[in-house]
């Protein structure tokens, strides 16, 4: 039997679960599987066209334990699709006319790899499944598994994404702070962006978290630190419909009788109209290999500071964006627990050549499993129906409707 060899990588962006995968891979080959050979590609997709690697040594697994104290990834991340062959080849990752799931098989057939671990969201593991088609409709034997990272929770149909609650809970930590610039100056407006492009599912959980995270605090009765300067006046998610004079109208009277307003703003809300008018008046909108639009050429936080600040009587307004201090963090205990579970199936699922993504498949009754590939897509929707989500704007005191 020929001998078995791990590859790794990491791919797409950030996420508080990268390095703790990683660590985790590492340690669990180590005590099930010591002589087996493992490598890790950087930066993802392109070391794999590269043959960038790095190979895991003695002291790299002795030392494993280490990465689950970090965020960020220890092997570098990417955003590569090996269905755009001309982004590819742009980008020098390929010659042009090469097929860059070819260029991508040989070099893992190259380079013995039998198992392939691929971290990432969506498009990490939607690329991984062709990937995967390629290797086993041309007769490489390959077996691909994936962990499922994204701060969104937006993975079809997987329920709970590596990351994501380490990333709601570091996001109201964040704002506890930034909660405070309400005392700067008479009439601000703080508005908070959170990541979600498609998925209003970190912002709300954000929202949540920061609530929980303020509701035991004792004030000092008749001075400003209160309740109401904790508060959270507004919530939009790209999910939501909202009626911008209504929503200014009730964001205005808050301001008369606090003298502050705070909203929580998914990075998503809003962004078909904000990109129909760029482009309506002639701006290119940057879009990714994935043809994604490039979320950070968009300031979706200033948007909504455009709409509202005149029309609520702002006499101060500022945007703070928790997204990279979140998605960099390491993973609490929650997420640390879900790696472990999903690490420890993936490594099972990989050693009886079983391809696909670990995670709870909401399809089968929320059951932890290895979903096969062709069923990974990204773009889930965040439920408004879903009980805590009721709560938390019960807490706030928002009318809302779905879009």
């Amino acid at each position: 039997m020929a001998k078995q060899k791990v590859a790794m990588l990491t791919a797409g962006g950030l996420a508080p679960c990268l390095s703790s995968a990683v660590g985790g891979l590492i340690e669990r080959y180590s005590d099930i599987a010591p002589d087996i050979d493992i490598v890790a590609y950087r930066s993802g997709y392109q070391g794999v066209l590269l043959g960038d690697s790095v190979a895991i040594t003695a002291d790299m697994r002795e030392k494993a334990h280490l990465l689950h104290r970090y965020g960020g990834s220890p092997i570098g991340n990417s955003r590569v699709k090996l269905t755009n062959a001309a982004d590819c080849a742009k980008r020098g990752l390929v010659k042009e006319g090469e097929n860059p799931l070819k260029v991508a098989a040989d070099r893992l057939a190259s380079d013995g790899v039998t198992i392939l671990h691929t971290i990432g969201g969506d498009d990490t593991n939607t690329t991984a499944a062709d990937l995967a088609a390629y290797l086993g409709a041309n007769g490489y034997d390959l077996t691909v598994v994936g962990l499922p990272k994204t701060v969104d929770n937006d993975v079809v149909p997987i329920k709970q994404s590596l990351g994501a609650w380490t990333a709601a809970e570091v996001g109201a930590s964040f704002f506890d702070n930034v909660s405070n610039e309400q005392s700067a100056a008479p009439k601000t407006f703080v508005i908070h962006e959170v990541m979600g492009r498609h998925c209003g599912w970190l912002t709300a959980a954000t929202a949540r978290a920061y609530i929980q995270k303020t509701k035991g605090n004792e004030y000092v009765e008749g001075l400003l630190m209160d309740e109401k300067l904790k508060s959270i006046d507004g919530l939009y998610l790209p999910e939501m419909a909202f009626d911008i004079q209504a929503e200014a109208e009730r964001l205005k009277k808050i301001m008369n009788d606090t003298g502050f307003v705070t909203l929580f703003v998914s990075e998503g809300a809003g962004l078909d109209s904000i990109v129909a008018e760029r482009e309506a008046a002639g701006d290119t909108v940057k879009r990714d290999a994935f043809g994604h639009v490039k979320i950070d050429t968009i300031n979706v936080g200033g948007w909504f500071q455009k709409q509202f600040a005149s029309l609520i009587g702002a006499e101060r307004t500022m945007v703070q964006k928790s997204g990279y201090y979140a998605r960099s963090a390491p993973a609490n205990g929650q997420d640390l627990r879900l790696i472990q579970s999903m690490v420890d199936l993936a490594v099972e699922s990989a050693l009886n050549k079983v391809s696909g993504v670990t995670g709870h498949d909401e399809d089968q009754g929320g059951k932890l499993r290895t979903i096969e590939f062709p069923r990974i897509k990204g773009g889930k929707h965040f439920e408004l129906s879903t009980p805590w989500f009721g709560e938390v704007m019960d807490h706030i005191g928002q009318p809302y409707q779905a879009a």
